[in-house]
């Protein structure tokens, strides 16, 4: 859904990157750029406006021009600013009533995905332990109990049938049924109309007032854009709804309600529909959605770890280092040291954006060459990892044997490590400007 939203902020991010410093302008550049995608993406313009505002003064602190490169500081900001809009770190509590049943209401606008979203939750709820019930009060959509007995059977959630077509009688009925049976949660799915209307909101505060639900629960059609938007600000005002869920998700619409509806209404946020099957349907992560909006992977995670495994004053004599070409099998054996340090290989390469759809990759061979390489260097003398040429064939045995390797794997670290150096010094060309700019900007991961 969010593919366009995600490929113009990328660029924004690119058009930033290798710069040295932010400057004024181009902080206001990006945020106009920003803005722009918001807004084409259906975000309602206060919400821009908003998390604009709250974007710029973050994007030009000193604290963190220091700790980044530019498009990663600016990455940064927008993540942390766009997962408060959603809501904030922590998803949103499912809350449950202190005595059970625990009723649920569940609001929206017909076509918004509502019956079959009772369904999805109900099997939620069946797989986090709970024995739901689910009842249907819409007796004006032809079929439309009939609509919630078939989602149910394919979710494995009872629904209760009353004999009534009156909905506060099948509420009244269904909440004895659940309370004589043992169901510690009730799910009552209402009517809907095509627009919102005094009548629907009626029986809606009269089923609010009679069941007194813990969770009122909006089922906003993600497709809708600022339909979705008006809608849910209604429900609220004369509602009162205490949670949103997000129909659709996996929709090929702009997106833009999914980042206005909690922000406008001040309801989190707590469900997503993410597919049409009726277990494709999860709790509402404000950070893992703002990732999928900007394409990211975990990347701010795995920075986060390398700025806590990566010695400052190594990556610093790293990069002088890289200046002079004095790489060494220290130096290659100190980075392989760090760069395990932030983790399993696996996990580390999750974290890369689009690498979860590399197939192939074998990272317990990967894991592996580390230890190997990390043995080998660990074997060598002090003088022989500063300079591998004195190794001749016995000293390579030694290593081999030290190790727990082979002597073939001793000469092919050896030649993976002269390539490494030759390319390295290819790399800096003339003056090794290239290179010199490569180490000057190592220091600042920390």
């Amino acid at each position: 859904m969010f593919e366009s939203l995600s490929e113009k902020l990328q660029g924004v991010f690119r058009s930033l990157r290798g710069q040295g410093v932010l400057s004024e302008a181009q902080v206001e550049a990006a945020l106009r750029e920003i803005r722009l995608a918001l807004l084409e993406a259906d975000v309602h313009f206060k919400v821009a406006r908003d998390f604009l505002d709250r974007v710029r003064p973050r994007a030009t602190g000193a604290d963190i021009l220091k700790s980044l490169t530019p498009d990663q500081a600016v990455l940064r900001i927008v993540r942390d600013e766009m997962i408060a809009t959603l809501g904030g770190t922590t998803p949103a509590r499912f809350e449950r009533a202190g005595k059970p049943p625990t009723i649920v209401l569940m609001a929206g606008l017909q076509g918004s995905g509502k019956t079959t979203t009772t369904a999805k939750l109900g099997k939620w709820l069946a797989g986090q332990g709970h024995h739901p019930l689910a009842v249907s009060t819409d007796v004006y959509r032809p079929a439309a109990r009939e609509q919630l007995t078939s989602a149910g059977a394919r979710a494995g959630l009872k629904v209760f049938r009353p004999a009534s077509d009156a909905p506060l009688e099948i509420a009244k009925l269904a909440l004895a049924e659940a309370r004589a049976v043992g169901h510690d949660v009730l799910i009552v799915d209402t009517a809907g109309r095509l627009h919102v209307d005094d009548e629907l909101m009626a029986e809606l505060k009269a089923l609010k007032e009679l069941l007194q639900p813990t969770e009122v629960l909006y089922v906003a059609d993600a497709m809708t854009g600022q339909d979705a938007v008006r809608s849910a600000t209604e429900f609220h005002s004369r509602v009162g709804v205490t949670g949103v869920v997000l129909s659709k998700l996996d929709g090929d619409a702009r997106g833009g309600a999914a980042l206005s509806v909690a922000a406008v209404t001040g309801a989190p946020v707590k469900f997503a529909g993410v597919g049409e099957r009726v277990d494709e349907f999860e709790l509402f992560d404000p950070a893992r959605m703002v990732s999928r909006i900007l394409g990211l992977g975990d990347v701010i995670a795995l920075i986060e770890r390398a700025e806590q495994a990566v010695d400052l004053e190594q990556a610093e004599a790293f990069a002088r280092k890289l200046r002079k070409n004095e790489f060494t099998l220290e130096d290659f054996r100190d980075q392989l040291v760090q760069l395990r340090k932030m983790g399993p290989l696996d996990q580390v390469l999750s974290m890369l954006p689009g690498m979860g759809q590399v197939k192939g990759l074998d990272t317990a061979q990967g894991e592996r060459e580390m230890k190997r390489t990390i043995a080998i260097v660990d074997s060598m003398t002090p003088a022989e990892r500063r300079d591998p040429s004195v190794l001749n064939g016995s000293r390579r045995k030694r290593i081999a044997r030290g190790s727990g390797t082979g002597v073939e794997d001793v000469n092919r670290l050896l030649k993976q490590y002269v390539q490494a150096r030759k390319m390295m010094k290819s790399l800096g060309g003339p003056g090794g400007k290239a290179m010199k700019r490569l180490a000057a900007r190592l220091p600042q991961f920390r």
